[in-house]
């Protein structure tokens, strides 16, 4: 039996590792970024790397792409040397970014015109879970493009959810950031008030985790933090521009979410204060350093 060719264009972290993954998977996998450093990178991993997008997509049925935010969504799906011109004819077209969904829905319009199938396929999980297949993967998009693609999609994920049409997918992860970065705030300026008034961090993140104030945010992204690791799985500054997606999703709605307002506030002071390209769990630093300095200590 023929390998399932796919192209993965956009080798950051997320889409470089779910492309090693399918690769192990005995899927038939060409890898394209625009960066050449990023593509050398990856080759040097052992995964087929194309010259130009063009080679890359030519002959792959499934064409998957992981690209840091709408702009650069629309950019790599459009115009004449755009995913959508050349794919090859009956190809499907797979979105995993976070982007708007009135983004996606405008790729996806402009791609089924030219024949092609399109999934709205936005994942939760981190590179380590996209490199092992342990992702969490939403599905916007026909109910049959998706059963078509589910052997791919199950070789990326160990839950596939199907939310709606293109476009809800999209819907759906926006607002599980919101929510992850909500909690994963509170969390860290509760544990920092625990810390300053005196209980053990070790013994602090022991007794929560079992608690009823744990999520999953934090139980996953506090461990290393409190080893002074904040190398970033998910950058503070991609959170805070999913926490302005969900701001913008609101503000076309015509309504107020004042909680993910401050949310996403906090978040802009993070970086302003310095904490770019580091996890988002850095918010633990500014928290403990804000606090420190108000108590005097």
């Amino acid at each position: 039996m023929d390998k399932l060719a796919v192209a993965v264009v956009g080798l950051g972290q997320m889409g470089s590792a779910m492309a090693l993954n399918l690769a192990e998977k005995s899927f038939d996998v060409m890898g394209w970024d625009i960066v050449p450093a990023v593509r050398e990178q990856v080759a040097s991993q052992g995964l087929p790397v194309g010259k130009t997008l063009a080679d890359t997509l030519r002959g792959r049925a499934y064409v998957l792409s992981s690209l840091p935010n709408g702009a650069i969504v629309k950019e790599s799906w459009l115009g004449k040397e755009g995913m959508a011109e050349l794919a090859d004819a009956g190809a499907t077209l797979i979105d995993l970014s976070t982007i708007e969904p009135a983004a996606m829905r405008q790729v996806a319009i402009h791609a089924q015109g030219r024949g092609l199938k399109v999934l709205d396929c936005p994942v939760s999980g981190g590179p380590a879970e996209a490199r092992t297949g342990k992702l969490i993967v939403m599905v916007g998009g026909e109910t049959a493009a998706m059963e078509q693609a589910l052997p791919l999609l199950q070789a990326l994920g160990s839950a596939i959810r199907h939310t709606g049409d293109v476009g809800s997918a999209k819907v759906v992860k926006v607002i599980n950031n919101t929510m992850a970065m909500g909690n994963l705030l509170v969390a860290c300026e509760a544990f920092a008030l625990g810390e300053a008034l005196g209980v053990d961090s070790a013994t602090l993140f022991d007794v929560l985790s079992e608690s009823g104030g744990r999520s999953m945010t934090f139980t996953k992204r506090f461990p290393p933090a409190l080893k002074g690791d904040f190398e970033p799985r998910f950058k503070l500054e991609l959170a805070e521009k999913d926490l302005a997606l969900g701001l913008s999703m609101a503000r076309q709605l015509g309504v107020q979410v004042p909680a993910a307002t401050l949310v996403r506030d906090l978040f802009g002071q993070a970086l302003e204060e310095g904490y770019g390209g580091k996890d988002a769990v850095a918010l633990l630093a500014m928290c403990r350093g804000r606090i420190q300095k108000q108590a005097g200590k």
